[in-house]
């Protein structure tokens, strides 16, 4: 038997035991290799796509602070407010502020499924790449609220499907750390809405002219539709694609159950009911010169945009309390455009304001880009679209068209002859107002002009007008025009005198004055106004009241021209060399450092710098601007606690000795009584001012008040020239402040001018500043006997003469003499105003 042979092979493993044995039992499986494979290309995959997408995205942590740019709100000195500093128009709100209705509106037209989803609407964002695809347009579409939050406050705008794919990674963020109503405040607050409102409440105004709580329905879908493209749905141009976009909001809010069939019906059934574009409520006109200062300084302070800071005028929301009165500024702004329309009155028609290239019927643009505009009564800004021999036919801002007749312009034309309407032609920008049915033409003054007023005990400036109309012309001519003040400048110049040993009733004479001025410029001689000649020796007082030149020159080279403009530079007119033609006016200045000069003066020689601005807080109501400001917590008690009452600390310096000061408020107080601004005595109160002619003339000026407040303003061409020889700061600038005089003092009481301790008051002469006894100041304007003010010990002394009859009978001739003069002075006193003339005021 043969054997059979047979290989038999045996293989040998040692079991493991634990996991490690499971993990290689498992690994030898096929598809858990695939999985390890597939969960490394995962890894990279997410890898890739942080590195491409989500490395770079914003932190959605600054939602949490987020504060949008709001506009800066500008109050008055009553708390209302007057007008905002906007880029972008927006009123911030908070989610319970927000009408549920018009919640559900905005839901139902951007995003139904807002409190369902977390952030993505999945749905909508396949259908649009489908779209997108099959029509190769742009990425767009199926964006929910919360990535319209990401997109507007995180990444922008771009269109892309990368932008698409940061929204949604953005929006999952957003709603993990804030809720849906947080969500829905940011988007409300912030979405561009058209005509410059950004978030619904600025909306509201802007398109209804109402708050967002009385808006109906329909207002709030219109409103809805808006986010998808504001101008798609002008109310204006594009009127029914508006209505067909309101329909399909109402259509899904009651799809969705958001409103009944009845609110629906109602809605459906009502216009759009739009309002025209309008001026933001909160711009009071005739305040544009002060805004504007505000705004200037606010910028110097805080910067321009958000890139500046927390707190800019554009971006930082925030509440400037000012200074302006509004009653007082329209009295200033009343009375200094009727004085320059009085002085241009008569001299015709100086053209028109502007002038645009129109073609056809394009008008309407070509005036809006003109940006010109008045707010002075019913006058309006018109463009003249055609001409024929009888009538011109106009075009206006509002889109509306009107006739003017050649009747209605028929004044001259200034400088050149003919009549107006001769010299119109197509696209010429005029000033016209209403006539009946028709309009007229109306001349804008080529003379201007600024006037400002100031409460002396604070510098507070109360009002500014820098011109006849802000919208014609920003220029504000109150801080701006550098303008030589004439006589005004003369109580400074002899309150350096008063400061430097001479009084009231120091005899100053009144004559010819000469100096030398070296080889080069040879003998410089003074003249009074009007070349008249001198009156010789008066009191100091005389000189100031009649404003005589010649005296004004002689005290300042007697005090030392570096004391003077030393005086000019500490009281805040300006830095001048020391020439004696700067006495007289001849260095340039504003009138808003004239005006608080004087302030100055009244406030006994304590300045307070000349402010528009009480404070700024910012969005949160906490004061960041003067630093270290504090409330007066006890001011507002409605009782008396038994305390001291509390006082606001004093931060005036103190420029001239306060008798001084005093010295010279109760000199100018004699200017309205009896020198060159008579045309005030009848306002019948304490009153001190001075008038101002200067070298032309080509300003005149008045600067003046009482202790509650002190207004000063000029007249003169901007290209300094001529105003006429009779123009004269009594006779064109005082009328001007009297108007506004009647009545913004109307009903304040009658507050006399206080002295400083120290003050003598002693009974003098008028005419020759001696000492008077047995006899008493009387209501008499021009009474020969007045109270003076003296520093001590300078006033004059009492000497005692015993008078034989000779001296008697002299005495009697003297007296009868000095009769006669003072009626020869007091003809001569009816000249108001002077200057250096013929001379040029500058050498």
């Amino acid at each position: 038997m043969a054997d059979n042979d047979s290989s038999v092979s045996f293989r040998f493993r040692r079991a493991a035991d634990g996991l490690a044995g499971r993990a290689r039992h498992l690994w030898g499986r096929w598809w858990v290799k695939l999985l390890l494979v597939l969960a490394v290309l995962a890894a990279i995959a997410y890898a890739a796509f942080f590195v491409l997408f989500a490395r770079d995205l914003p932190s959605v942590d600054k939602l949490r602070t987020y504060e949008p740019p709001l506009p800066t709100n500008v109050r008055g000195v009553d708390g209302l407010p007057i007008h905002s500093y906007a880029r972008e128009r927006r009123v911030e709100l908070s989610y319970n502020e927000y009408p549920p209705l018009l919640v559900r509106a905005f839901l139902a037209a951007e995003d139904k499924t807002f409190f369902e989803h977390h952030g993505v609407d999945y749905a909508g964002i396949a259908s649009a790449v489908w779209d997108n695809l099959a029509r190769n347009k742009r990425a767009r579409g199926a964006s929910t609220i919360t990535q319209q939050v990401a997109k507007n406050l995180l990444i922008g705008n771009e269109h892309s499907y990368s932008r698409k794919l940061k929204e949604a990674i953005l929006a999952y963020r957003i709603e993990d750390s804030l809720t849906k109503q947080q969500i829905l405040e940011l988007y409300l607050n912030q979405i561009a809405l058209g005509r410059n409102a950004f978030g619904v409440e600025a909306a509201s105004y802007a398109y209804f002219g109402k708050e967002l709580n009385d808006l109906d329905l329909a207002q709030m879908a219109y409103l809805a539709i808006l986010p998808k493209g504001p101008s798609n749905y002008d109310p204006d141009r594009h009127a029914e694609r508006a209505l067909a976009r309101r329909h399909y909001v109402l259509s899904e809010m009651l799809k969705n159950g958001f409103i009944d069939q009845s609110q629906y019906a109602q809605a459906e059934a009502e216009p759009l009911g739009t309002v025209p574009r309008q001026t933001p409520k909160t711009e009071i006109a005739g305040t544009g010169y002060f805004v504007e200062e505000v705004r200037r300084q606010l910028i110097d302070k805080f910067g321009e945009d958000a890139n500046a800071g927390p707190y800019s005028v554009y971006a930082g929301g925030l509440w400037v309390r000012t200074s302006l009165d509004q009653r007082i500024q329209d009295y200033a702004q009343t009375a200094l455009r009727n004085g320059l329309l009085r002085y241009d009155r008569g001299r015709g028609w100086s053209g028109p304001i502007g002038h645009a290239e129109i073609t056809g019927d394009n008008w309407l643009p070509a005036l809006l880009n003109t940006n010109i505009g008045f707010d002075y009564q019913d006058w309006r800004a018109g463009i003249v679209t055609a001409l024929d021999g009888s009538s011109a036919s106009l075009g206006f801002t509002n889109g509306q068209t009107g006739t003017m007749p050649r009747w209605a312009a028929q004044m001259p034309v200034r400088g050149k002859g003919g009549n107006a309407f001769s010299a119109l032609k197509v696209g010429d920008i005029v000033a016209v107002a209403p006539e009946g049915d028709q309009f007229a033409l109306r001349a804008v003054p080529k003379v201007s002009g600024a006037f400002v007023v100031e409460e002396p005990s604070t510098g507070r400036v109360l009002a500014m007008q820098g011109g006849f109309d802000f919208r014609l012309q920003a220029f504000n001519r109150a801080t701006q025009a550098m303008r030589q003040p004439g006589s005004t400048i003369k109580p400074i110049v002899y309150s350096a005198a008063l400061e430097n040993g001479m009084t009231p009733a120091s005899i100053i004479v009144d004559g010819p004055f000469c100096v030398y001025q070296g080889a080069r410029l040879g003998q410089k001689c003074f003249k009074n106004f009007g070349s008249e000649g001198g009156a010789g020796p008066h009191t100091m007082r005389w000189g100031i009241e009649q404003s005589r030149n010649l005296m004004t020159v002689r005290t300042a080279a007697q005090t030392g021209m570096p004391k003077v403009v030393a005086l000019m530079d500490k009281i805040g007119v300006g830095k001048y060399p020391p020439y004696l033609s700067f006495a007289l006016g001849a260095g340039e200045t504003t009138v808003s450092r004239m005006v608080n000069a004087y302030t100055i003066l009244e406030n006994h020689g304590q300045a307070h710098q000349g402010t528009l601005i009480d404070y700024v807080q910012d969005r949160h109501g906490k004061v960041i601007w003067p630093e270290n400001w504090h409330p007066c917590e006890a001011c507002n008690a409605p009782d008396w606690n038994g305390k001291a009452m509390p006082r606001p600390v004093s931060r005036g310096k103190q420029v001239v000795d306060a008798m001084t000061a005093y010295q010279m408020i109760h000199i100018t107080e004699g200017v309205i009584q009896r020198g060159t601004a008579t045309v005030l005595r009848d306002l019948d109160r304490p009153m001190f001012g001075k008038t101002g002619t200067n070298s032309g003339p080509t300003d005149v000026w008045f600067i003046g008040g009482t202790p509650q407040m002190i207004g000063g303003l000029y007249i003169g061409y901007d290209t300094p020239h001529g105003l006429g020889g009779y123009a004269q700061g009594g006779t064109i600038a005082a009328p001007i402040f009297k108007e506004f005089a009647q009545k913004a003092y109307d009903g304040l009481p009658k507050i006399p001018f206080r002295a400083p301790p120290g003050i003598r008051m002693v009974r003098i002469d008028r005419g020759s500043g001696k000492p008077v006894y047995g006899a008493w100041p009387s209501a008499d304007p021009k009474a020969a006997v007045i109270w003076e003010a003296f520093k001590p010990e300078s006033e004059p002394r009492r000497v005692f003469h015993r008078q034989t009859p000779e001296e008697a009978a002299a005495a009697a001739a003297a007296a009868a003499a000095r009769a006669e003069a003072a009626r020869a002075a007091q003809a001569s006193e009816q000249r108001k105003d002077d200057f250096v003339q013929q001379q040029g005021g500058i050498y």
